[in-house]
């Protein structure tokens, strides 16, 4: 049931999703033309492909605390990295996406929330080598796994915490300066992600920029993002189907959102 309800939502996407041709916001022209046309190659790109096709080579079982609303493919208590790396970490495609958002809009202080085995915290990171990315996950052997992942590109911008977010995430927002991005993909389920940006909102500055993975993913994710998006303290949000984007700047004067071709 869950794929055929995104199959559908994919298929309405489709219909509804624009391309730079008659967009009238500068901003989000600049993003379509920038960030999502961008096709140059960055050094990372290679070393974090060529670690994930050995991760799709890992058949090792380890055990698997999950916090959130489980995969496709169910919960289980002993997964393979295999499968955890092809159902659960960000694909290249998006994975790039997320290295020229970072770079695009100079973002220095992150925060992820959901780490997986380490990948797209690895694009993230690998994009702002001057900056820092706090990422969380709950289950500690996947977490452990992560940890390799970094070692392995040498990535020392990251601090790693393991917990549930419903505990570490208070703590984490309190205790540092606004972050310039937040992203959202863990524990996908309706209420715990509007709980989550609730949350976070008190604690944004006037060029916080979330992501939130998965928005099409269930019926509940759906409703999350519909809830989110149309949040009146929200001045730009743009769906790219596996991903939602929050802008939040006060020169926004009109509310707008965007359904954009990726």
């Amino acid at each position: 049931m869950k794929h055929l309800f995104l199959l559908k939502q994919y298929l309405s996407y489709r219909l509804k999703a624009k391309t730079a041709h008659g967009i009238h916001s500068p901003f989000v022209y600049d993003f379509i033309e920038t960030v999502l046309k961008d096709q140059r190659t960055f050094y990372a790109f290679d070393e974090i492909k060529s670690l994930r096709e050995e991760l799709l080579q890992d058949a090792t079982l380890i055990n698997v605390e999950d916090l959130g609303a489980g995969s496709l493919h169910g919960s289980v208590k002993q997964r393979s990295i295999i499968d955890i790396a092809k159902n659960a970490g960000r694909n290249e495609k998006f994975g790039k996406l997320l290295f020229r958002i970072v770079e695009k809009y100079q973002c220095k202080n992150m925060l992820e929330l959901g780490t997986s085995l380490g990948i797209g915290t690895s694009y993230i990171a690998s994009a702002a080598k001057n900056g820092q990315v706090i990422t969380i996950e709950g289950s500690n052997e996947i977490a452990d796994k992560a940890a390799e992942t970094f070692e392995t590109l040498s990535l020392n911008n990251i601090r790693q915490l393991k917990g549930n977010f419903d505990d570490v995430l208070s703590p984490i927002l309190q205790q540092n300066p606004p972050f310039d991005l937040i992203m959202i993909d863990g524990n996908h389920r309706e209420e715990a992600t509007i709980k989550y940006f609730n949350e976070i909102m008190p604690f944004i500055k006037d060029d916080t920029l979330l992501i939130f993975d998965d928005i099409h993913w269930s019926r509940g994710m759906h409703k999350a993002w519909q809830t989110i998006h149309l949040d009146q303290r929200v001045r730009l949000s743009i769906d790219l189907f596996f991903f939602g984007l929050i802008f939040y700047r006060k020169d926004f004067k009109e509310k707008q959102h965007f359904t954009l071709k990726y």
